[in-house]
């Protein structure tokens, strides 16, 4: 194409999920409720890890995090989504667009990089329990946190920008409901090779690298597990790994059909489903998983709840000793 030709893309147009009208709707109110849920969901989460002494551990710690990330993530891509599902013209700015791929490539990754730590706390509290203190500290728990981010943004601004120092002048028109990696590549008219194998390399080390953790770390797990003598024993170390492994499995199970599947089998329509279950819905299960799979937080929010209808009940009781003194004095007072 003529460079003299070309024109500089200012904004985008989102094509969305659906152009029904009546089916923009039920999915508005569907997915209103889901991500409702998420931010009730994961701000529960952290508040009760947060206010709870028992859960001041670090699984909870990291666990804390993984809540901040599916919040934070869920919220790059829910509102706008929730917007355009109301509306005709779904366009979203050319700087609205590197900001939302910004953020939710950050927060993906850095969710992968958790689930790893998440796995090593595991192997350290299973295969190592007596040296589990002193190798899991608080200060190797923060530590560990900001690798994880510092190592992430360094990803993300190098595959953001490899990206969108492309030129988009063949098309405006985005083949999705978010600004993601497939459909900005196919509407740009310069040569993606490069781009391609940046986005391979750098998101294929932290899938790789985090998926390598989890694995290893489950490998010895399992190895310790088989030789305990004990079945109470192993239950309980089984229990443990349980949401961890429900949650693993379908992250990166849906990151995996995302973006690692052959090109011959690719279709956009199954790539926006797929791209909704794990920006969208994930988000939402994983507070779920592990508040019905944990015996120590099902037990804290046992404890939140007993304390919130305790509270309501001596709110209430009050109020009514109230009412009734109130209608006392006033049946002496006509007396």
């Amino acid at each position: 194409m003529d460079n003299k030709n070309e024109s500089i893309i200012t904004e985008f147009i989102l094509q969305g999920l659906t152009d029904n009208p009546n089916m923009q709707f039920i999915l508005f109110t569907i997915f209103l409720l889901v991500y409702a849920s998420t931010v009730l969901g994961n701000l529960g989460m952290i508040l009760l890890i947060a206010t709870k002494p028992q859960l001041h551990k670090p699984m909870y710690y990291f666990l804390c995090n993984l809540s901040f990330v599916d919040l934070c993530c869920s919220s790059a891509i829910s509102p706008k989504m929730l917007i355009d599902l109301l509306v005709e013209g779904k366009r979203i700015s050319f700087s609205a667009c590197v900001t939302q791929l910004f953020l939710l490539a950050m927060f993906s990754d850095t969710g992968c990089v958790l689930l790893a730590m998440m796995a090593y706390d595991r192997y350290v509290a299973i295969c190592n329990p007596l040296l589990y203190p002193a190798i899991m500290s608080k200060k190797v728990c923060h530590q560990m946190i900001v690798v994880a981010y510092c190592i992430c943004l360094m990803d993300t601004i190098i595959y953001t920008s490899s990206i969108f120092r492309l030129i988009f002048c063949r098309s405006n028109v985005i083949n999705h409901f978010f600004c993601d990696i497939p459909p900005l590549l196919m509407i740009s008219c310069s040569d993606t090779y490069i781009s391609e194998i940046v986005i391979i390399v750098v998101a294929g080390f932290i899938e790789v690298s985090s998926i390598g953790m989890i694995l290893v770390s489950y490998v010895y797990i399992l190895a310790t597990i088989l030789r305990m003598r004990s079945a109470e024993g192993r239950h309980k170390a089984f229990s443990t790994c349980a949401s961890h492994l429900t949650a693993v499995g379908i992250y990166h199970g849906t990151i995996l059909f995302i973006y690692f599947q052959p090109s011959s089998s690719y279709s956009m329509d199954q790539d926006k489903w797929a791209s909704l279950f794990y920006t969208v819905v994930i988000p939402m299960l994983n507070p779920l998983i592990y508040s019905l799979r944990n015996k120590e937080v099902k037990e804290a929010m046992s404890q939140s709840l007993g304390h919130i209808w305790v509270w309501k009940g001596k709110s209430f009781l009050l109020k009514l000793r109230a009412f009734i003194h109130q209608r006392s004095a006033s049946s002496n007072c006509q007396n």
